[in-house]
């Protein structure tokens, strides 16, 4: 029977497991086994460098991990060699780096994971696995809002160029001169004088 202490460890362990899973956005299990010493050094070297967090776990501790994390249903996958990789933030990292490297070895294999709480199947892990890493993304998205911000500095350079805003306006068209005065109303035509009544005829 385990003694006191080691109890006490290995539910320290389970309550870290347990915070780790809980405060990650993703999570990915993998069987490790054939890795050499090289390649695993080299693999967490660049999982580290990506903000991922990767180590090996006993299947029983993390099996209660997931019972306090509510993910009950990675269980099923925790057999054989295991390693957790999780990330707090980019949630195709880990899904990236492992699939790339499990293409080159026949043993290491993804066997589950989640995302946002929820566990996933291999076909959404492997669809995180094709997105762009998150650099890339963000060059992207950089992109997209600079493109008419570029375009509005051009128009200020163009401005600055030809001497500022006064001399630009100064280049401009004058505008069009006022209209002409209106002509002056057609005089009225004289009216014509009456015609003389005629005389009434004398009295006889």
């Amino acid at each position: 029977m385990p003694s006191a202490k080691v109890l006490e460890q290995k539910q320290a362990i389970v309550a870290e497991l347990t915070e780790r899973l809980k405060n990650s956005v993703t999570g990915v299990l993998v069987n490790y086994k054939g890795i050499n010493v090289a390649d695993d050094t080299a693999l967490r070297k660049e999982l580290r460098e990506a903000g991922v967090q990767y180590s090996v776990v006993k299947n029983t501790l993390l099996s209660r991990a997931c019972e306090g994390a509510e993910l009950t249903g990675l269980q099923s996958d925790l057999t054989g060699t295991t390693a957790l990789a999780t990330s707090d933030e980019d949630y195709a990292a880990a899904a990236r780096i492992l699939a790339n490297y499990a293409k080159k070895s026949k043993t290491f294999e993804i066997k589950g994971g989640y995302l946002d709480g929820e566990v996933v199947d291999l076909a959404t892990i492997d669809n995180l696995s094709k997105l762009p890493t998150r650099d890339v993304l963000l060059a992207n998205v950089l992109g997209a809002f600079q493109a008419p911000i570029a375009s509005f500095a051009r128009a200020i350079q163009a401005i600055v160029d030809e001497g500022g805003v006064e001399e630009c306006l100064a280049k401009k068209a004058p505008a069009e001169e006022a209209a002409p005065e209106a002509a002056p109303a057609e005089e009225a035509a004289p009216t014509e004088e009456a015609a003389p009544a005629e005389e009434a005829p004398a009295a006889e």
